[in-house]
């Protein structure tokens, strides 16, 4: 029989689709080459979600191998099947060999699977020590007579082939074979070494000029992400295929050839990291090539929408920087479809099923088996218009009645297997109210509403690969403008969890205290956290964008982070620990004032004058009452320097707590006659001073640490709970910084509302700009503005942002009252990130 044959069509879709769970190109393509086991695979993405599962390459490659040996059976059972995928994804199953078994088990055992005999059969959690393994191999020498080196490759065979050494590692088994070998039959003689032919004289190779090299290396020279990869490969407007010419001028008159994307979310949840990387391609791209973009909600499934989620989500994308051409609904095009509806029937393209969930499941094969047409599919056009106006009538209740698209069930992608395109809903719509009893699927509506209006570039992410050909076929079956959609690899911060219904797990059984918790990954928990939003888009950016998935480790994000905060954050003194310093040799009312600049490299950021007076506070960690030779701060008897200030200061004495013998006051002399010693370390501190109101005092300083212990919480058992990190926020109460925090704060927000303005009114004077749908939320620039602006880093302790459950009444006082503590004040810090990487425990 002659091997399959692959598609190139498929293959075209495929291997984006196979590299977006994170497959190499090389494997993706080797993958997608033979037509049946690729459709397995395609199969498996689409049923397990596995776009969304962050596997490792490896994973990805037992999922291949999975899909390669049930496409070669057809006694392995959907039910089956779903055993041994999850034995892959809770990474029971390492290895292709152990896929293979899980397979050969499945074919002869049927449910329900003994667990215990599939884990022995394939080698799960088998272990074995080095002594044992070297005891098993001696035990095989002595027992099969061997007679020395010559059976060496014999014997390895021969011990991997024993049922108890099944699953050993081969490398170890070689290792123990090779070692007895050697203490039973000596050392291994070496071969006589081939006598050396005589080298051949090379010609002399031209070698790169200097500047050849540098043309090569440098980095300078790199174009914008927008030009290069995947991005610079897409189609220029008006190139995308039409069933007629007519449409394409149509489009290009409408769109003067211009680029038009449109962000398109469902408004039933909040925005997270990932959604970060879409933001960024679709407003970007559009921006770069002066071109528009939408913000479109797919405002289809009234039960899951609430309000808060559409302004919420205005509100992330303009803090991203990015201001919409035009905010648009799904829900403003609810008549166009239904018109179009009715035309899809009347072509014969569409027909209302009465079938249960259950039936159209099985029909369909359950995605992993040849579909089979639908009892309804054949009925008559009439007869399906006069059940689409029931359903319109409000006569069925949900699921007693669908209109399915007509497609075509011989394809072998499942997104073209007759999918619903409107559903009976007993709910109530945030926009139409109760005007419709139907509503419209994200299958159907998408593509239309793309094409009402005019998208050059529909850009999305890998896991809609499938549905590219279900989005063209639509199009063309109305004789409408098909946009062309193209697929970039989804953003995943491994560590992390991104979905809805996880996230509100955590927040209803209290593990965090709301979706904005700083130690989640939502964009308005980083906002909280005070996570710039340029950092975050600078993120992004560098990762750059291709039609592979970037599985990327937390403390990458973190890095980018303090990066962005290097050059940019105001330094000021803190300490987190306080300890009181007493400087007896200056009189009660000593008061020097002191310059400091902001950032010692970015004098834009300007100084400011902190008071040094008789009583200073320094961390607790910077005095200790044993010195040491490596020790370089204060210490009984021992000089340091203290950042900006005038002198060096010496330990003379210190105060201890008779209860529990911790120090609570160091006794000091200030070094400020004669010739003072050279200091060969320098300490930060915050003076008392009343009058000028330092230091100021944190309530709460909220050290994040990660959420989960490892980095795939999807894998622990029994559920991503499991996985938990108990101490993951650390509250430090009595903190203290210096008094020019409070000219710093106030200067940060007026700064910010003032770009904040500046940006909506520019967005206002574009043409056809702004004019979005009655009732959409009007985010003002005030509400792009808040505590998170006040960022600064705590000079060696760690770069801190004002968090939103602070009061601080001086920033509701008009610019020209002087700003301090006010009564009834609370403030907290969180910490954004650490000033280096913290292997242990992250931001």
């Amino acid at each position: 029989m002659a091997p399959p044959k692959s598609d190139p069509a498929a293959s075209d879709t495929s291997i984006p689709l196979f590299k977006s769970i994170g497959l190499s190109q090389a494997k993706a393509a080797e993958a997608a080459k033979n037509a049946k086991s690729a459709n397995v695979l395609r199969n498996l993405i689409v049923s397990y979600d596995l776009t969304e599962a962050h596997l490792d390459e490896k994973q990805a490659t037992l999922v291949t191998a999975l899909a390669g040996q049930l496409a070669k059976t057809e006694s392995v059972k959907p039910g089956d099947q779903d055993f041994a995928v999850k034995a892959i994804l809770q990474g029971k199953l390492k290895s292709v060999d152990q896929v293979n078994a899980a397979i050969k088990f499945l074919e002869t055992h049927k449910a329900p699977i003994n667990e215990l005999e599939f884990d022995t059969e394939c080698g799960v959690g088998f272990s074995i020590t080095s002594e044992e393994l070297y005891d098993a191999v001696t035990s095989y020498i002595h027992e099969n007579a061997v007679t020395g080196w010559p059976n060496l490759g014999s014997v390895i065979s021969g011990v991997k082939a024993s049922p108890a050494l099944r699953w050993a590692n081969p490398l170890e088994v070689k290792n123990a074979v090779e070692k007895a070998f050697t203490e039973t039959f000596g050392v291994k003689e070496a071969a006589k070494p081939k006598a050396k032919e005589p080298k051949k004289e090379k010609a002399p190779q031209p070698t790169a000029t200097a500047s050849e090299t540098d043309a090569g290396s440098s980095s300078s020279n790199r174009k914008p992400v927008f030009e290069e990869g995947f991005l610079g490969a897409l189609h220029k407007p008006g190139e995308n295929p039409q069933t007629r010419p007519e449409l394409r001028e149509q489009h290009l008159r409408a769109t003067d050839g211009q680029v038009w994307t449109r962000f398109p979310p469902e408004p039933n949840g909040y925005l997270h990291i990932g959604h970060s990387k879409a933001i960024f391609v679709n407003f970007g791209y559009a921006a770069h090539h002066g071109g528009k973009c939408y913000l479109r909600f797919d405002d289809t499934n009234p039960e899951k929408e609430e309000a808060r989620y559409f302004e919420s989500i205005i509100e992330v994308v303009r803090w991203l920087g990015f201001e919409p051409w035009k905010i648009t609904y799904s829900s403003d095009y609810f008549d166009q479809l239904y018109d179009l509806a009715i035309e899809l029937i009347k072509r014969d393209k569409a027909y209302v099923c009465h079938c249960t969930q259950e039936q159209i499941k099985a029909d369909r094969g359950e995605k992993v088996s040849v579909p089979k047409a639908c009892v309804h599919r054949s009925r008559p056009i009439q007869e399906s218009l006069d059940e689409f106006k029931k359903m319109t009538d409000g006569f069925y209740r949900p699921k007693e009645a669908n209109l399915r698209m007509k497609m075509d069930l011989t394809d072998g992608n499942p997104q073209m297997w007759d999918l619903t395109a409107y559903r009976v809903l007993d709910a109530s719509h945030h926009r139409t109210l109760d005007k419709w009893k139907i509503y419209p699927t994200y299958d159907y509506t998408h593509c239309l509403v793309d094409s009402f209006e005019n998208i050059s570039h529909s850009l999305c992410t890998t896991e809609f690969i499938a549905s590219r050909q279900s989005y063209e076929w639509l199009c063309d079956a109305l004789d409408v403008y098909k946009p062309r959609q193209s697929e970039f690899g989804r953003l995943n911060l491994q560590g992390t969890i991104n979905s809805k219904r996880k996230i509100l797990q955590l927040v209803d059984e209290g593990y965090v205290s709301g979706w904005d918790d700083p130690r989640l990954y939502t964009l308005i928990a980083l906002r909280r956290r005070g996570v710039p939003p340029g950092a975050i888009l600078s993120f992004v950016s560098t990762l750059g964008v291709s039609t592979a998935a970037s599985n990327i480790q937390i403390a990458r994000f973190e890095q980018t982070v303090r990066q962005y905060l290097e050059g940019s954050a105001p330094r000021l003194f803190m300490v987190m620990r306080p300890l009181k310093v007493i400087l007896e040799n200056v009189p009660d009312d000593y008061l020097v004032m002191v310059d400091k600049p902001f950032h010692p490299k970015n004098p834009q950021l300007g100084s400011s004058q902190i008071p040094f007076t008789r009583t200073i506070y320094i961390d607790a960690d910077d005095f200790r009452l044993e010195d040491s030779k490596d020790y370089f701060r204060l210490a009984p008897g021992k000089s340091v320097g203290l950042f900006q200030a005038p002198y060096p200061i010496t330990c003379t004495s210190y105060k201890t707590d008779s209860a529990t013998g911790e120090v609570t006051e160091v006794f000091c002399r200030l070094e400020d006659s004669g010739s003072p010693p050279k200091p060969k370390a320098y300490i930060q501190w915050v003076a008392e001073h009343a009058p000028s109101g330092s230091p100021v005092r944190i309530d709460e300083t909220r050290i994040f640490y990660p959420l989960f212990k490892s980095d795939n919480p999807l894998a622990a058992v029994p559920d991503f709970k499991a996985d938990i990190n108990p101490n993951s926020m650390e509250v430090i109460k009595g903190a203290m910084v210096e008094v020019s925090f409070w000219t710093l704060a106030k200067r940060s927000i007026a700064d910010a509302l003032e770009e904040a303005r500046a940006r909506s009114a520019k967005a206002k004077t574009i043409p056809g700009a702004g004019s979005h749908n009655a009732g959409t939320p009007e985010v003002t620039p005030e509400q792009l503005v808040g505590k998170e602006c006040v960022r600064f880093q705590g000079l060696r302790v760690a770069y801190l942002a004002v968090d939103a459950d602070s009061r601080l009444g001086a920033l509701e006082e008009p610019s020209d009252v002087t700003p301090g503590i006010r009564q009834g004040d609370y403030l907290v810090l969180n910490r954004i990130a650490s000033l280096k990487e913290d292997a242990g425990k992250g931001m």
